[in-house]
């Protein structure tokens, strides 16, 4: 059986800020995987060419909140409906027609207009 911690071993509780975040900061480096030049917010990159990603503690700020997102839905507003899965099929389309044959004589003329 797995005791609990007491309560002087639980993560601190933080209190609410009320303040908005400082807008972040574009930030540039190297990849440390191919070395391409990447630009990333607050020290957090991610390479386009490569895939490396930076881990998030490496950044420059601590990330916000999931209350201190200005984006975050309001509270009591239910999520989206999930489309159905797998998609509805598309209607079947005509089959391709047959390409022209190719004229049998060459045209007569330059092949550019001069």
């Amino acid at each position: 059986m797995t005791r609990r911690p007491h309560r002087a071993q639980l993560p601190e509780e933080r209190p609410e800020s009320t303040a908005p975040l400082p807008p972040p900061e574009l930030t540039e480096a190297e990849c440390r995987r191919c070395g391409t030049y990447i630009a990333g917010l607050d020290g957090r990159y991610a390479c386009g060419v490569c895939g490396w990603v930076n881990d998030h503690s490496e950044g420059h700020r601590r990330l916000p909140r999931a209350d201190e997102d200005p984006d975050r839905p309001q509270k009591g507003r239910r999520r989206p409906k999930q489309l159905p899965w797998p998609p509805l099929e598309a209607p079947p389309q005509p089959p391709p027609t047959a390409p022209s044959p190719a004229p049998s004589e060459p045209l007569a003329g330059p092949p550019y207009p001069c």
